[in-house]
């Protein structure tokens, strides 16, 4: 087959789960049935790749669009890019989408070139309301654009059962159009690494157990909500927080007053890492955390999740969208209940409760290594079990030949 692939993020421009998405599927799909499969791939970063059947083209823009507020110039520059996307597209099968950002490209190309458009769910706009506050006006054109695509598409891959029953709530797409298909991990990279050195890198004691969270400064991640749970923490835990790119100045001001305050008033060990860490140094962390911290209010699939579980380390995480479809809650790990505001405002009802499970579940954990250790060896046979990126992409590769059949019967004899 020839697989067109539009999205925003792409190795080297990878930022959050949708870039990790692509990078192994894409490298899973190319090896396959003997390298039969051609991969075209367009995102938003500047550098051309190829290697082998693996053609990627990046997407500079031209000029930008000016406008009064930036926020709106930066959404109308993504539309851009997209036209672009669906002028340098040609001579595939089968066209797939990733997150909102390649949608309107997506459509476009369905029609100029009369064949099926895939989307997968990574995320979904009306579930993500605090995005408005990073986005403007251009959130509800976002979500519009989104709407558009899912009620175009001929077929949804949804990273987690609990993403289909969104995809069908909000955009009324028939549940026949959607298949159910996990993100993965790759178990000879991510493995456990005793290396102590990027400890000392980053003056965590290792003779103290460290919760580790890992995630960008959004408030679907929950960073706010973990910072509010270290007050009830064992005094002496250490917290190591990777984490980067605010969403927004206001967000970013609002992280850095609490862990001010948990350093300085409470005296409280917090470890804040604010930059990208290489794949290695992330991997040795993960290792030698004594857990894994996932406070997401929203979070379709949850990659980090099994990151940390491939170096068999436990997870406490709440239970919302996919996580309690990867983390056994009891057997590797322990899953928060999580109460919304509202189906499509994920905030919690009561965020002091909330914080307060959260370090209940930690301190638990903490306080019995062998249950730690248990969990942790569970949650790499689970991983290796069930979250297998060669199972994905021949899963994913199926879901393309039907499409492309239904659509054009006679192409079947090609495959």
């Amino acid at each position: 087959m020839k697989i067109g692939l539009l999205t925003n993020e792409y190795p080297p421009h990878v930022y959050g789960g949708a870039g990790v998405h692509l990078e192994y599927l894409v490298r899973e799909m190319a090896g396959l049935e003997g390298n039969g499969n051609e991969l075209k791939i367009i995102y938003f970063g500047k550098k051309d790749q190829y290697s082998g059947n693996i053609s990627v083209q990046g997407c500079p823009l031209p000029f930008s669009i000016p406008t009064d507020d930036p926020r709106l110039g930066n959404f109308l520059n993504v539309l851009l890019k997209e036209l672009i996307m669906a002028g340098s597209m040609r001579d595939v099968d089968l066209i797939h989408c990733h997150t909102w950002y390649t949608h309107l490209a997506g459509c476009l190309l369905k029609q100029i070139l009369g064949v099926p458009l895939v989307l997968t769910t990574h995320s979904l706009e009306p579930q993500r309301p605090w995005k408005e506050e990073q986005l403007g006006p251009a959130y509800r054109a976002g979500t519009w654009i989104e709407n558009t695509a899912y009620r175009q598409a001929d077929g949804v891959i949804a990273v987690s059962r609990a993403m289909k029953k969104a995809v069908t709530r909000l955009y009324r797409v028939p549940q026949k159009k959607i298949r159910v298909i996990y993100n993965g991990i790759d178990p000879h990279e991510y493995h456990p690494c005793p290396d102590l050195s990027v400890l000392a890198q980053y003056q965590i004691n290792p003779r103290v157990p460290y919760i580790l969270f890992v995630g960008r400064i959004t408030r679907q991640k929950g960073l706010s909500h973990l910072l509010d749970a270290v007050p009830y923490l064992s005094p002496e835990t250490q917290v190591v927080i990777c984490a980067a790119s605010p969403d927004t100045e206001d967000i970013a001001r609002e992280i850095e007053r609490k862990i001010c305050f948990l350093r300085t008033e409470l005296k409280r060990k917090v470890i804040w890492i604010s930059r990208m860490l290489s794949r290695e140094n992330l991997i040795a962390l993960y290792s030698q955390a004594a857990l894994f911290i996932c406070p997401s209010i929203y979070e379709p699939f949850g990659i980090i999740n099994l990151e940390a579980m491939a170096c068999e380390t436990p997870v406490v995480a709440s239970a919302v969208g996919g996580i309690t479809e990867i983390v056994s809650d009891k057997k590797t790990g322990l899953l928060i209940p999580f109460d919304p505001v509202g189906p499509d405002d994920p905030r919690p009802k009561d965020p002091d409760r909330f914080a307060r499970d959260l370090a209940d579940a930690a301190n638990d954990l903490l306080a019995h290594p062998k249950k730690r250790k248990s969990m942790g060896e569970k949650s790499r046979k689970r991983v290796e079990e069930h979250f297998s990126w060669s199972v994905i992409a021949r899963q994913t590769l199926e879901f393309y030949r039907e499409l492309i059949h239904r659509k054009r019967p006679e192409a079947s004899v090609k495959f």
